[in-house]
């Protein structure tokens, strides 16, 4: 079922799974995971992601998992992708094949953190590409977008204009929580 947002403006996957809700004690744990240098934690988060995406039905049967990248910059900075970190993990867990180098974000955005939907936008605008090797990985393929958290779904859309650019079927979203509206 989609939402009035969505029916509004759709976005350019067609469908997101979250585990939870972006507020406590989830955006703790997240915020541990990701920020606080402690990608132990991803084992943990992928196993809950996994749960709930048993319970998904009626969806396209996915052929790669992919994690929203970082810039080289944001990468150098963390010390490691918490996307690639649960992606790769889901993706086992699940008998799929993962992949870090096919989607790519070409230039080191500032922080999405306190930017409302408009900034975000802008702030992501050409700023995912998929190489060639991607390209050709992909073409026809359904492909599982993995992040942490979904906020207005900016990322998400950026990367999957990408990977439908780049010649993918279709694209779904697996994050670990998403930030309800301000109504909600």
């Amino acid at each position: 079922m989609r939402c009035g947002a969505c029916l509004r403006a759709p976005q350019p996957f067609h469908h997101c799974s979250a585990l939870a809700d972006y507020g406590f004690p989830w955006d703790r744990l997240i915020g541990r995971f990701k920020f606080r240098q402690q990608p132990e934690l991803a084992g943990l988060l992928a196993d809950a992601l996994v749960d709930v995406l048993k319970h998904q039905h009626g969806l396209p049967a996915v052929h790669w998992v992919l994690p929203v990248p970082l810039s080289p910059a944001r990468l150098a900075e963390r010390g490691y992708n918490q996307a690639w970190e649960l992606a790769r993990r889901i993706a086992r867990r699940r008998g799929l094949q993962a992949r870090a180098g096919w989607l790519l974000r070409l230039r080191d955005t500032p922080h999405q953190v306190g930017l409302g939907r408009t900034a975000r936008t802008a702030n992501l605008r050409d700023a995912m590409w998929v190489p060639p090797e991607g390209q050709r990985g992909l073409a026809g393929c359904e492909i599982a977008l993995v992040d942490d958290v979904m906020t207005t779904g900016g990322t998400a859309a950026a990367a999957t204009q990408a990977l439908l650019a780049a010649g993918a079927a279709g694209v779904q979203v697996w994050v670990l929580a998403r930030t309800p509206a301000p109504d909600a």
